[in-house]
């Protein structure tokens, strides 16, 4: 056997991985050896743990030494239980079945006449007591509390508080012994029992205060504040003095003790508030140990009822961190910041300049914590100027910043803006800064601003038409630009004065077609920025007026028709097929008309946790994307909700009699002839029947097929969450089908049979279903094929894999 010294050579003299894992395989197996051995000598034993322990600080497998480390204990010997209490602590936890062995060594060596015996006793307690062994040893450390040993009591105090953390209902029992522990001569039980005193106190807070710990530690505040202002006061004391701070620990201590203590009573904030201006002014702050103390300060004035021109000074030291040349300090100071500007916002104001600079900091979580903290400045005073530092950081920050600075820049400028022109700048700005990270609440609100802002219209398109020559790198940008220009394009080509010193130039029909051109080419093209393209398009046919353009653009769709996209290509195809009806293109591509702005469609606020709603309307086939835009404007959270008719697609004809103004049903019965034929062309184009009225199913036979199923309105005594359809009813045979489908598309149909007659049976009544082969059929048997007179059966029926496809609707029906 080789000692821990030589062990620790041949490891660290290991060249590769496998060498050292051959080193460390061959000393465990000789180590178990060993233990196999049962050796008597006890300084083997201990030369095995000691190894043990290294191999645990190499992250390798030591279960097999927990029954030796136990041996250790029961050794009277203090080397040997030294090792064994530090190996319990290390190789075992409280979820170890092996720690109710150690429960007794615990109990006798709690009572040993030595007091560091004792102390490692207490030691391992505090850090691996379980509820059980907790319970089984709380008398002896009440018992500990009040020796006359300051090295024990100090040790019990803090083994008392793991006892009150794993169980709470044995606070009672240390209440008493920790009051005369605040008032210890001996600094290290002071300390300790401060400690044990504040996570009681904690406790009682999250507990709701019901076992009035706080109350019963509140008149201990006067002695507190005393005590701090004697160390606060007093000169250089050499025993505990850290840099010329007399005992900063301490003072810390009670500072911490003194919040629990102060919050939520103003009398006792009152009686402390003296105190800690005296700390917050004389404390030296060019030194850390200082600065701790000063910290702890701030904490506890900000959070009692504190006087307000104490609040001032405490952010004032605060903002004086932000200065300092130690990161860690300018880090808590920011962290700190970011929960006092809703009590002090004047006071953080103040301090702006320098909040400003961290965001230029090197160091990645300063400028995280300063950009949050930027954020919650803003307001109607400071917004220029906050949004104008904040752009300039977005056109340097890193990529992982991009996301939240683009949403946050869009909440405070819709929130703030002093007037529309400045938004849209600001929001143009953004776009051309980091457009690829701009999220879709952000840019929907940035369109719908446009869209209710007529008299910014031409200014809008214009910017956004200069700015997508400049730059198509940017997704959002191209989107905006898009929207824009497909809807404003007359005011694009128009021109005019659009600043009070700057002539926009005139922008002619083919440098449109060819920036539109430029981007489908480009390897920006991605399949959501192409159909925003491939619509705008669309509409430009309406607002040019040359020919050679809009034949230019009916290429640009024909050859997006054969694109390997599916949506791409359904909406060139469609377009296209609009050049064949020129006497309805101009109404359907008209203007939209401007969104009604709702509270709940803004970005703020509720509005921005729909976001992820929106996302999933990208990915439906035959939705144009303009138009996910047009219902994020008008606030619809989900508009797919309303328009699914029975074969599962999006309703075109309630769409189109929108955009023709009035509903289907007052088309098909109200309309003049010119729009029902209008409309009846239009529907062509999708491949879809013009709206009519549903005809009544032809009159059902005995063993024949029926049809007709999906439009038999629902008999009136079903409820409505159930619809209920009738079947067939002849020869006394009643047949009736409960509908319902679920959100997977699958149909559950229950067949419910009434024998009407009340003399005769039906019997061997069977009944079929006919489905198409896309979908599955499950036919469960019937609960009975005899139904006698006045009685009834039922029959399940599931169909799988209908989901977009209306209910079958043939069935038969066979009796005797």
């Amino acid at each position: 056997m080789s000692s821990l010294k030589q062990f620790i050579r041949n490891v660290r003299a290991s060249k590769t991985i496998a060498d050292e894992r051959a080193v460390v395989q061959k000393e465990s197996a000789a180590i178990r050896a060993s233990f196999r051995e049962e050796s008597g000598d006890s300084n083997v034993r201990r030369n095995n743990v000691a190894k043990l322990l290294y191999l645990f600080t190499l992250g390798e497998r030591t279960h097999f030494g927990q029954i030796e480390c136990l041996k250790l204990l029961a050794s009277p010997r203090f080397a040997d239980k030294r090792l064994g209490y530090l190996g319990t602590m290390l190789l075992l936890d409280e979820n170890q079945e092996v720690l109710t062995l150690v429960t007794n060594s615990l109990k006798n060596d709690l009572n040993h006449s030595n007091q560091y015996i004792v102390g490692l006793a207490l030691c391992t307690l505090g850090n691996i007591a379980s509820v059980e062994m907790s319970r089984d040893l709380f008398p002896e450390i009440e018992t500990l509390l009040s020796t006359a040993n300051p090295y024990i009591r100090r040790k019990a105090a803090l083994c008392s508080m793991r006892i009150c953390r794993k169980v709470p209902d044995l606070q009672e029992h240390f209440l008493e012994k920790a009051a005369t522990l605040l008032s210890d001569r001996n600094h290290g039980v002071l300390l300790c029992g401060l400690t044990l005193v504040t996570n009681l106190c904690e406790a009682d807070e999250a507990e709701g205060g019901e076992q009035g710990i706080v109350e019963k530690f509140r008149p201990f505040s006067g002695s507190l504040v005393r005590t701090l202002k004697a160390l606060a006061s007093s000169g250089y004391a050499p025993e505990h003095d850290v840099t010329g701070i007399t005992d900063p620990f301490l003072q810390v201590k009670i500072l911490q003790l003194l919040r629990v203590l102060a919050r939520g009573d103003p009398q006792t904030s009152e009686l402390i508030n003296d105190i800690l201006a005296q700390v917050a002014t004389n404390t030296d702050s060019s030194k850390n140990v200082g600065n701790s103390i000063l910290y702890e300060a701030v904490l506890t004035i900000l959070d009692i009822d504190a006087d307000s021109g104490l609040r001032v000074m405490g952010v004032n030291i605060l903002g004086k961190f932000l200065s300092n040349r130690d990161n860690n300090i300018r880090y808590v100071a920011l962290n700190t910041l970011i929960k006092v500007v809703a009590v002090e916002p004047n006071a953080v104001q103040r301090h702006r300049n320098t909040i400003l600079e961290c965001l230029r900091d090197p160091d990645i979580s300063i400028r995280r914590r300063a950009l949050d903290l930027s954020f919650t400045l803003i307001n109607e005073s400071n917004v220029r100027l906050l949004i104008r530092e904040l752009l300039a950081f977005l056109e340097v920050a890193d990529n992982e910043f991009k996301p939240i600075m683009t949403s946050q820049i869009g909440v405070a400028a819709d929130r703030f803006s002093p007037n529309k022109r400045w938004h849209i700048d600001t929001m143009l700005r953004v776009l051309s800064l980091a457009g690829n990270y701009v999220k879709e609440q952000i840019l929907s609100s940035f369109i719908r601003l446009i869209a209710t802002t007529p008299e910014l219209q031409t200014y809008a398109v214009q910017k956004l038409y200069a700015s997508l020559k400049k730059d198509i790198t940017q997704e959002s940008l191209t989107l905006a630009g898009a929207w824009c220009i497909g809807e404003y394009g007359d005011a694009l080509l128009r021109g005019g004065q659009y600043e009070e010193e700057e002539l926009v130039q005139e922008v002619k029909e083919n440098e449109v077609v060819d920036l539109y051109s430029s981007i489908l080419n480009s390897s920006y093209a991605t399949q959501i920025a192409t159909e925003y393209i491939i619509t705008s398009l669309m509409k430009l046919t309406t607002r040019f007026s040359e020919p050679a353009q809009i034949d230019r653009i009916r290429r640009i769709l024909q050859s997006n028709s054969t694109s390997l996209d599916v949506e791409v290509q359904q909406r060139a195809v469609e377009y296209g097929n609009l050049f064949g009806h020129d006497s309805i293109r101009r109404g359907v591509l008209e203007k939209m008309p401007p969104p009604q702005i709702k509270e709940e469609s803004r970005v703020l606020g509720e509005a921005s946790k729909k976001a992820s709603k929106t996302t999933s309307r990208k990915s439906k086939v035959a939705k144009p994307a303009e138009e996910d835009l047009l219902f994020d404007l008008m606030g619809d959270s989900n508009p797919t909700s309303t328009d699914v008719g029975a074969n599962g697609s999006a309703n075109n004809a309630d769409l189109l009699a929108d955009i023709l103004g009035g509903t289907t049903s007052s088309l098909a019965t109200t309309s003049p002839p010119q729009q029902q034929s209008n409309m009846n062309s239009i529907m062509d184009l999708f491949d879809n029947s013009a709206p009519s009225r549903p005809q009544a199913p032809p009159p059902a036979s005995s063993n024949d097929l029926f049809s007709g199923m999906s439009s038999l309105p629902p008999q009136a005594a079903a409820p409505p969450s159930v619809p209920t359809y009738p079947c067939y009813d002849k020869n006394d045979l009643n047949i009736i089908l409960q509908l319902q489908r679920n959100a997977e598309g699958i149909v559950q149909v229950m067949a419910r049979f009434k024998n009407n007659s009340v003399h005769q049976s039906v019997s061997n009544v069977i009944f079929q279903v006919a489905v198409p082969k896309s979908q599955k059929l499950q036919l469960q048997a019937m609960s009975s094929t005899e139904i006698g007179p006045g009685s009834d059966a039922t029959q399940a029926i599931r169909i799988s894999g209908s989901k977009g496809v209306g209910f079958p609707r043939k069935f038969n029906v066979d009796y005797h």
